[in-house]
C-alpha cells in the first residue's frame, strides 16, 4: 500500500536494484522506470509480479480514471480524489525503453508525492499515465498522484 511506504524512494531503488542483478550486463546507472496502471484493484490481484512490483493505495488529485480504457480523464463532479487501480512498476535499461505507440495514445509524466502538500520532500517520482489530451492541459490542471489523501 503505498501510504504505508517507510520510504519510497528507497523502495523503487530497491526494486530498480535487484531487477538490475537479475539482467547480466546492466548497470544501474542505465536502468529506468517503467509503469503500467492495471485495470485490476487490489483484491483482484493474487500473485505477485514476474518481475517489479505493484502498487496500490495511490489517489489522483484533480483527475479522474477510465478503468476500461485506462486512461486519465476529467474528474466526476465533487470528487477530489480518484483511487487508481493497480500499479505495476518495473525497470528495463534505457536502451530497450519502449517507446510511446505512434497514434492517439499519449502520455502524461504525473508526479507522485506522499501527502497532499505538495513539495520537493514529499515528491517521489513520476508515473506515465496514459490520456486522451496533451500533457499540457493536464499540467495546467495540476494533476498528481498522491500515496496519504490525509
Amino acid at each position: 500500500n503505498a501510504e504505508y511506504m517507510g520510504n519510497p524512494q528507497g523502495f523503487i531503488t530497491a526494486m530498480r536494484q535487484e531487477i538490475t542483478r537479475a539482467h547480466q550486463g546492466w548497470a544501474l546507472d542505465s536502468v529506468v522506470l517503467i509503469n503500467e496502471v492495471t485495470k485490476h484493484m487490489r483484491e483482484e490481484i493474487n500473485s505477485p509480479p514476474s518481475e517489479g512490483v505493484y502498487v496500490h493505495g495511490m489517489f489522483l488529485d484533480g483527475g479522474g480514471w477510465d478503468r476500461r480504457n485506462s486512461r486519465l480523464v476529467e474528474p466526476q463532479a465533487k470528487v477530489l480524489y480518484t483511487p487508481l487501480p493497480v500499479v505495476h512498476i518495473s525497470a528495463v535499461t534505457a536502451l530497450t525503453t519502449p517507446e510511446a505507440k505512434k497514434g492517439s495514445v499519449q502520455y502524461y509524466e504525473c508526479p507522485v508525492y506522499k501527502k497532499p502538500r505538495r513539495t520537493d520532500l514529499n515528491y517521489i517520482f513520476p508515473l506515465q499515465l496514459r490520456c486522451s489530451k496533451d500533457s499540457d492541459h493536464w499540467i495546467l490542471r495540476g494533476i498528481a498522484l498522491l500515496c496519504d489523501i490525509k
